[in-house]
């Protein structure tokens, strides 16, 4: 059976600030018991602290960047062969990809204590953006592992 998609795709608007359909995506992903507003303003607060910090790129482009850069290729599934499991590696829809930078992204800031989310947003996406930071650790992490099972790969289904 194949998943059914809501129409949040088409009837998601672009963020005020960017017209950025990918920020507003970004910005719904991030909000906590529906509180946007709260969401938009640390993203925006976000967005001016890296301004300042890397004045040569505008911040929309360091915040796709950093999304692509912690987008997975590969990724383990557990398949049941027989009586045992194994990992397979198999390719990641583009879809899932952009969700999981996404979480990526935003565990990684908010697992950091002692500073406002603005701050510790901020930080994680400079550092997705220069290659670096939690995001990009959990991001080597799953292709190592999908490398180290490729002997199951004959398996995907």
């Amino acid at each position: 059976m194949a998943k059914k998609f809501t129409a949040s795709a088409t009837q998601l608007k672009p963020d005020p600030r960017y017209n950025n359909k990918l920020a507003s995506k970004f910005i719904n992903s991030m909000m906590w018991q529906g509180k946007k507003s709260v969401a938009q303003k640390i993203f925006y607060d976000a967005m001016d602290l890296i301004e300042k910090k890397i004045a040569e790129v505008p911040p929309i482009d360091v915040f796709e960047k950093a999304i692509s850069n912690t987008k997975p290729h590969l990724e383990v599934r557990s398949k049941r062969v027989g009586g045992a499991s194994y990992q397979v590696p198999m390719q990641v829809r583009p879809k899932r990809q952009q969700s999981l930078s996404f979480r990526w992204i935003l565990a990684s800031a908010r697992g950091k204590k002692g500073k406002p989310m603005c701050e510790r947003l901020a930080t994680e996406l400079m550092d997705a953006y220069n290659g670096q930071g939690g995001a990009m650790t959990t991001r080597e992490n799953v292709h190592r592992m999908a490398e180290a099972n490729k002997a199951f790969a004959h398996f995907a289904w």
